[in-house]
């Protein structure tokens, strides 16, 4: 009798908590209905990190502009990451000064000052540059007309919007008709930074699940809605007004043929250099730095320019850094030395009515790098203004610092007209080891690494090859020891030598080369040999990758007929 109200509670009990759950159950589904389907319609001003906040696609660079009479000048840094290695700007604290290089102009600036000048010649700026905690800050205006970077500015936001020149950006314009929500995520819920009026045009910058990234014309950024939007038209930025790039010399339906004339103490006497068959460019070894203000010391001499032009010869002076490295940190430290050392080789240039400049600079500490390039891309455009070809002496590459490390190649070879690969001291005059002062494949590996790794083009690509040889002795001493030592002689030294032991050549295939030894004295004398057989092989290399031409190293280490097998090597045919 009393079992049934009990169960009776129970029912009850069971029912309440089966209500409850309905309706926790529903409450959960319709927050999760608000959350999913009701859109947030708070308005929030937009957080940005700086006053001026600085966009580039889409996203807020970490530094901010300054604006000055409604004109903006952009942190250096920010520059930097935007316009890239191949548009640098190079900021020199001691000075002050900044320094701008295309392939046809050189900017220079310095902070805090509305002089200036481009290409030597006076430049109006309307506000200066300055530094402020430690940040440089640049003006536009030298920067959209040299690197055709656009910027704008809305006074409204204060937004600072980066378009680099001959960007395409894809444009949209709003759909509904009370606006188009911008937000700060990419969700209904985030709130609301600006309301895009119907059809005005936004820029799209990215997308992610069904909502775009865009940046209104006010210049604020947010999250749009796919579907709010329609896809217009492509805006193409413009880019920058561009010069004729400078076209170097070329040999009309032939390749470029040079020598080097190695001038030390005394004059060239012309009247005793015979016929050189073929080639049409002589590069003196006039100009070295001397002192670490930049002054140059000049060895030039009229009566070889007078011959080498009566011969139809190009002079493309050689300029030598004295191989001191001391001395070379301190010329490439300041614009200053570097400007003097130009302003110096351009006076040469007119006075001696050269064609060119070749730049041969050795024994340098790889902390230098980045200075010498700046040299040459300071160097390159002011010469070129005055109708000089540049070109670069460059080691093969080996993990030498002095001598190869230094050299950054593939900043080089976007700068220079011509690059001449040295393409010799495989085995160098102190090496311990006896060998070919350039074989065969060393050459054709040496030429594929630059081409290949450091993307330097074929077109730009000379191939310097020695006229010399070694002879390598190698001693026995009373330990058992064998000593390696050598000297450096030319081609008809060489013959003479052959002759005189009668000596029969033979082809050493590794090398690529003729070799002959003999014994003299007890000790062993090896020669890997300069030849037509050595000389055409690696003129064959210079037309299987179609190279700009040949350079050889140097003048007086020729045999008389050599100038007659590289040229007939050049014209061949494949």
């Amino acid at each position: 009798m009393y079992g049934r109200p009990t169960r009776r509670k129970g029912n009850r009990s069971f029912r309440s908590l089966f209500i409850l759950f309905i309706l926790a159950a529903a409450v959960v589904f319709c927050w999760y209905g608000y959350l999913r389907f009701i859109p947030n319609g708070e308005m929030v001003e937009p957080a940005f990190k700086t006053e001026y906040p600085i966009l580039i696609h889409g996203i807020e660079a970490e530094q901010g502009a300054i604006i000055e009479n409604n004109e903006v000048k952009l942190p250096l840094a920010v520059l930097q990451q935007v316009l890239g290695k191949d548009k640098p700007i190079r900021y020199e604290q001691d000075s002050g000064s900044i320094i701008f290089t295309t392939a046809n102009k050189v900017l220079h600036l310095k902070t805090d000052s509305l002089m200036a000048t481009i290409n030597q010649k006076p430049y109006d700026l309307t506000i200066a540059a300055e530094t402020s905690n430690g940040t440089v800050y640049i003006p536009e205006g030298p920067i959209k007309e040299l690197y055709g970077l656009q910027v704008e500015y809305h006074p409204d936001t204060g937004v600072v919007t980066l378009l680099s020149e001959n960007e395409s950006i894809q444009l949209a314009a709003a759909v509904p008709e009370k606006g188009a929500a911008l937000r700060t995520e990419p969700t209904i819920r985030a709130p609301i930074v600006e309301k895009v009026p119907q059809s005005q045009t936004v820029r799209i910058w990215e997308e992610q699940d069904g909502w775009l990234l865009v940046q209104s014309s006010t210049g604020l950024v947010g999250f749009i809605q796919k579907k709010d939007v329609k896809l217009t038209n492509i805006e193409q930025v413009p880019g920058s007004a561009r010069e004729p790039a400078f076209v170097a010399w070329k040999v009309l339906g032939n390749k470029i043929n040079m020598t080097w004339e190695a001038v030390y103490e005394r004059k060239i006497d012309t009247t005793k250099i015979g016929s050189m068959q073929g080639l049409n460019v002589v590069s003196p070894t006039w100009f070295e730095v001397a002192d670490d203000k930049g002054t140059i010391k000049g060895k030039a001499d009229p009566a070889y320019v007078k011959w080498a032009h009566q011969q139809g010869l190009q002079i493309w002076a050689l300029f030598s850094n004295s191989f001191d490295p001391e001395l070379t940190t301190k010329v490439l430290a300041t614009v200053e030395t570097r400007f003097t050392m130009i302003q110096q080789l351009i006076a040469f240039a007119q006075l001696y009515h050269l064609q060119g400049i070749n730049i041969d600079f050795e024994n340098v500490h790889t902390s230098d790098k980045a200075n010498f390039v700046q040299f040459v891309r300071e160097l390159t455009p002011l010469l070129h203004e005055q109708g000089l070809v540049v070109s670069v002496d460059v080691t093969p590459k080996s993990n030498s610092e002095m001598w190869s490390l230094f050299l950054d190649r593939a900043s080089l070879g976007k700068v220079v007209d011509y690059m001449m690969v040295m393409a010799y001291d495989e085995h160098w005059a102190a090496s311990p080891k006896s060998g070919s002062v350039a074989s065969l494949p060393w050459v054709e590996q040496s030429l594929l690494r630059i081409m290949e790794e450091d993307q330097v083009p074929a077109s730009k690509i000379m191939l310097s090859m020695p006229l010399y040889t070694r002879i390598w002795t190698e001693a026995k001493g009373d330990d058992g020891k064998v000593s390696v030592s050598s000297k450096a002689v030319g081609m008809d030294r060489v013959k003479e030598i052959i002759a005189e032991k009668k000596l029969t050549p033979v082809l050493d295939p590794a090398a690529g080369q003729n070799y002959v030894e003999y014994t003299e004295e007890g000790a062993l004398k090896r020669i890997w040999i300069e030849d037509d057989l050595s000389i055409q092989a690696r003129v064959a290399l210079a037309r299987k990758y179609d190279l700009a031409g040949v350079a050889t190293w140097q003048r007086t280490f020729q045999t008389a007929s050599i100038w007659k097998t590289i040229d007939e090597a050049i014209k061949k045919k494949p």
